[in-house]
């Protein structure tokens, strides 16, 4: 079993596909679980902590905006921790995806998952169903041939 980084980092189906396969993905909503069930945090509940902030420092200069650095608080640390990488490119709205909406920590994240040594595939936004079967079929491939 292999900790697998996902790009989109809140994509419920890559999320999916990469435990149908025997994996483990590495989310976004794993470290918001966290906070929000941890017993000593504030009400309500703080996706973004000051702790997230300083964690940030360890990728980014502290001249980045905050939204940066927290962003790279919860995102970093999953880049780090990951042993290979699936990441959807050319989507239509690539600025915008989720809760990346800072096209420069999206543009950094991927730039940190592409220098490590690890497997990586890349696959393009599905436009239609048969791109969809195409995308899932690789992603299959590359799981299986992880192990």
């Amino acid at each position: 079993m292999k900790k697998i980084f996902i790009y989109p980092p809140n994509s419920l189906i890559l999320g999916d596909l990469v435990e149908r396969f025997g994996h483990q993905p590495l989310m976004l909503q794993t470290q918001i679980r966290q906070r929000i069930l941890s017993p000593d945090i504030d009400s309500p509940p703080f996706n973004i902590t000051e702790d997230d902030l300083k964690k940030g420092l360890d990728f980014v200069p502290v001249e980045a905006p905050s939204g940066i650095r927290g962003r790279m608080g919860l995102i970093g640390p999953l880049v780090k921790e990951a042993e290979a990488a699936i990441i959807i490119e050319e989507t239509d709205d690539d600025w915008s995806i989720g809760c990346l909406g800072c096209t420069r920590a999206a543009n950094l994240i991927k730039y940190l998952v592409s220098i490590k040594d690890i497997p990586i595939i890349r696959i393009k936004y599905p436009k239609n169903e048969d791109d969809a079967k195409v995308m899932v079929k690789k992603i299959k491939d590359f799981l299986e041939n992880l192990n």
